[in-house]
């Protein structure tokens, strides 16, 4: 069959699938509930085999729904994120791994949360956010109206709230700090269903984002819920526990909008962000590896959706494949909701697939990338799965036929060497496409009106190696650097000027709501239930700083002295509008620590 006729079949598949959906004559807009789970593999739940873990809510939700057995995201949690936000590849947005400033949506991206919002949606991001927490990366900057988060990748990570655990946590409730009683899963579905309950009683539509940062390590998990996998590992026990809590809570909201009456106009989706990070060895649907793989088990996830108003309420299996960047595009054709004006996506919509009652939809052949750079400049082939059909070309050398081999062992590259070429050309020619992209650093706005205090944290240091991006590191203050006798600060943040004038630069050692003086050492903090220890359990060391020094592009441009008991230092700078590095550090005995926490207030 030639590529204009498949063409032609698949616009006419759907126009038939769009004809379906206006045949029901919905007189309501369509909500949308989307849940998404972190570090969470295809194999760790029982509707996909799993012959330990309980799932009953997402297994039922599984058998009355279209899932996608052939579905990809990046093989980690930002850059999976970006794609699912905005329809287009990690590497584009840039957004290509969780720290070093490279886990930032570039500010000419639009989100979904953008175009929901201005199609008249409320939007409400619950949970795990990792794509920037300063302006204008932040969630509210993006499209959401009402948000309700943790900081950085993780609970207890840098930019988190300090001291923060699993438990009895504080969050950020539209940019204030809010404190929160109970396991941090529980929360942030309590929250999520706070605003699907309103909005339903103000008949407003809505886009719900739920996204939990469980069951990403570290593995803590109310001991009920452990106490249901007796006999398994402590690791498995809390890591499969966490996943029955979020199964719990995904009952509870399909619950919720059953009595809200709103069911039949609410699109429900639930899917992972990256392969397993901790059940691979029980069960791994048969797949090669896990998170942070180019293989298989490395990027391949769940995707299920349901949807009464549009047909989709029984088990319906797409075999065909797909990936994170089609769930936009997607998403806009079911509801209707227009794309924005000059935004071109990666992906398709793949509406016409998910139709149970559609037949013989030929769906033309397509090329689809997981790669992992989890670099400071993306790499050419690194970590790389170019996908064709069946077909993986793994790190440019390895080709694999999932149809026979789905555990991805014996390498057929040299048996079809034109299938190999094929998708190299494919590859070749995606990377040329996106590397001019790469040199256009993410940079944190300055003076700002939206956001004239800027609190900056080291998870953000752009540096070659890997910066203190948990509250464990920052407690340790580790003083060693390789191959060098004197510590030196190698960091920065790029940040960017948006206005002349003057800027207040304060330099600390712990965050400003720790209370904490530069040169104080802190005592462990309290563990949680789970095997994992806390971050805050690691005893926080004085690091001994004698002055603090404000660098900017490789500038000292001040010094002063850490004043006892100060648990700042501040300098005062004029700055023209422009892109800066910014560096300032502490002198200690063994050199330059970088000051892991700096506030920039705009004095304009």
């Amino acid at each position: 069959m030639t590529t204009n006729l498949r063409v032609v079949l698949l616009i006419a598949g759907l126009f038939v699938f769009s004809a379906f959906v206006t045949s029901l004559g919905a007189a309501e807009p369509t909500n949308i509930v989307f849940v998404i789970s972190d570090d969470q593999g295809y194999g760790d739940l029982g509707c996909t085999g799993n012959p330990i873990i309980k799932t009953p809510h997402i297994d039922r939700l599984a058998s009355e729904s279209t899932g996608l057995s052939d579905y990809h995201v990046a093989p980690t949690c930002s850059p999976t994120r970006c794609s699912l936000l905005t329809g287009h590849w990690t590497n584009r947005t840039g957004v290509w791994h969780t720290i070093m400033g490279r886990s930032m949506l570039r500010e000419n991206e639009v989100t979904v949360g953008q175009m929901f919002a201005d199609a008249g949606y409320e939007t409400g991001m619950f949970g795990k956010w990792h794509l920037g927490d300063n302006y204008p990366y932040r969630p509210e900057d993006r499209g959401f109206t009402e948000v309700y988060r943790h900081g950085g990748g993780g609970i207890g990570q840098t930019p988190d709230v300090w001291n923060n655990a699993y438990f009895d946590g504080s969050y950020f409730h539209n940019g204030e700090i809010v404190p929160a009683k109970g396991f941090c899963t529980d929360v942030f579905f309590a929250q999520a269903n706070n605003f699907i309950s309103k909005c339903a009683k103000q008949k407003k539509p809505f886009f719900a984002y739920i996204t939990t940062n469980a069951p990403h390590k570290p593995l803590h998990c109310p001991p009920k819920y452990m106490a249901m996998y007796d006999g398994q590992s402590e690791n498995i026990a809390a890591f499969y526990g966490m996943i029955t809590n979020i199964d719990d809570n995904v009952g509870k909201t399909r619950q919720l909008i059953e009595d809200l009456g709103i069911a039949d106009d609410t699109i429900f989706i639930f899917t992972t962000d990256n392969g397993t990070a901790s059940g691979a060895k029980v069960y791994n649907a048969g797949m090669k590896a896990g998170k942070g793989s180019p293989y298989e088990g490395g990027h391949r996830v769940p995707f299920f959706l349901h949807w009464p108003a549009g047909g989709l309420t029984q088990q319906h299996d797409v075999n065909e494949l797909t990936h994170a960047v089609d769930i936009v595009p997607t998403l806009l054709e079911m509801t209707g909701v227009k794309k924005t004006k000059g935004v071109k996506f990666d992906g398709v919509s793949i509406a016409s697939l998910l139709d149970p009652t559609a037949d013989d939809i030929d769906w033309p052949e397509r090329f689809v990338i997981s790669d992992s750079q989890r670099v400071r400049d993306p790499i050419k082939w690194r970590s790389s799965s170019v996908m064709f059909q069946k077909y993986r070309l793994v790190n440019r050398k390895e080709l694999y036929d999932i149809a026979t081999d789905p555990g991805q062992k014996k390498n057929i590259a040299k048996k079809h060497p034109e299938i190999v070429a094929k998708m190299r050309e494919f590859y070749e020619q995606w990377w040329a496409e996106l590397k001019p992209t790469f040199s256009q650093t993410t940079e944190i706005y300055l003076g700002h009106p939206e956001h004239p205090v800027v609190s900056l944290t080291a998870h953000d240091w752009i540096q070659k190696v890997y910066p203190p991006w948990h509250q464990g590191s920052i407690r340790a203050a580790d003083r060693k650097q390789k191959d060098s006798k004197k510590l030196t600060h190698v960091g920065h943040w790029a940040v960017k000027v948006v206005r002349d004038g003057k800027y207040q630069v304060s330099l600390r050692r712990w965050p400003t709501e720790s209370g904490a003086a530069i040169n104080a050492d802190l005592p462990a903090g309290a563990s949680v239930p789970g095997p994992s220890p806390t971050f805050r359990s690691v005893v926080g060391n004085a690091i001994g700083a004698t002055h603090g020094v404000l660098r900017i592009d490789g500038k000292d441009l001040q010094r002063k002295p850490v004043e006892q008991d100060a648990q700042e230092v501040t300098f005062v700078t004029e700055l023209t509008k422009g892109s800066y590095q910014l560096a300032p550090f502490f002198e200690i005995k063994e050199g330059e620590l970088g000051a892991y926490y700096v506030v920039v207030r705009s004095l304009n």
